[in-house]
């Protein structure tokens, strides 16, 4: 009797360990945490330079809708992507919606290689500590926010986008004509 008793005994706190080891795996690994505590609040701020040695800060684009992607040169989805972000630039640009294209801390002379290579016209900027990065809680890239023009967070798109999609993305935060302030 003893031994069955020690034995289910044994077995209950096996199981504790496993659950309990599962669940600090799903905690730490799973993307929706992020995700719930961005979306809906205003977007972390934050001033970083572009490869031209200006610095954009974000609040001060308050009344445009913000495209936050973030990339690097070694990512194939990133490399994809970026000429549909650039031709969706060339229109929304002019109709209240600001492209900032955060490179994930690559040495600058990779990123303007990169961007000369693809004729890239929006803001790139280097965020070489990461500090954005780990602000938005970015994971695997290519990752983009849709910052409204509240500076309001309204979607979170992880992975490699096409033309239509940029462009549905776009026009979500593109603010009412006569509204752009």
């Amino acid at each position: 009797m003893n031994k069955r008793i020690r034995t289910i005994l044994r077995g209950l706190i096996l199981l504790g360990f496993v659950l309990a080891i599962g669940y600090v795996l799903y905690s730490n690994f799973s993307s929706e945490k992020g995700e719930i505590a961005i979306i809906g609040k205003r977007a972390p701020d934050f001033k970083l330079v572009t490869l031209e040695g200006d610095y954009v800060q974000l609040s001060e684009l308050a009344g445009k809708g913000v495209f936050l992607n973030f990339w690097a040169t070694y990512c194939p989805p990133c490399k994809k992507e970026m000429p549909f972000i650039e031709n969706s630039y060339q229109y929304y640009k002019d109709n209240g919606v600001e492209v900032l294209a955060v490179d994930v801390g690559e040495p600058k002379l990779t990123v303007q290689s990169f961007v000369d290579q693809y004729n890239l016209t929006f803001p790139i900027l280097l965020d070489k500590d990461e500090q954005v990065l780990n602000a938005y809680n970015v994971g695997p890239i290519p990752v983009t926010f849709l910052i409204d023009k509240d500076g309001i967070v309204i979607d979170k798109i992880v992975g490699e986008m096409t033309q239509q999609d940029v462009d549905n993305y776009m026009k979500r935060i593109q603010p009412e004509k006569g509204v752009i302030e």
